[in-house]
């Protein structure tokens, strides 16, 4: 198991083998990281790692996460699998993923 530290919340919890960021957060019922699609497509988990080793479990959306904003450390906590202990910043926001994809001015909704 892996720590997983996000300071700004103060809070600390563990993650499984193979089990990502998000995964571990939502199983332990924490609430720190937004929770949205879960499949590295809408954005609003989105974090930076501030420490730790980690690998992607599988391809993030390049609308939300750009190669060099991956390199800065930048990814989406749905698809972040620790590899050692982690500290990490929140930067995902609900209001993010919905103006980004759609366009309310529209009649009803339609993809922008």
């Amino acid at each position: 198991m892996t720590l997983v530290r996000i300071p700004s919340v103060k809070q600390v919890y563990e993650c499984r083998a193979e089990e990502t960021i998000l995964a571990g957060m939502v199983r332990l019922g924490g609430k720190a990281i937004f929770v949205g699609c879960q499949n590295g497509g809408c954005g609003v988990c989105k974090i930076r790692v501030v420490s730790g080793e980690w690998r992607l479990s599988a391809p993030m959306s390049r609308a939300w996460v750009s190669i060099a904003e991956e390199r800065d450390g930048e990814a989406l906590a749905c698809r972040v699998v620790p590899r050692s202990d982690m500290e990490i910043e929140v930067l995902g926001s609900l209001m993010k993923s919905p103006a980004r994809i759609w366009d309310s001015s529209q009649s009803g909704f339609a993809p922008s």
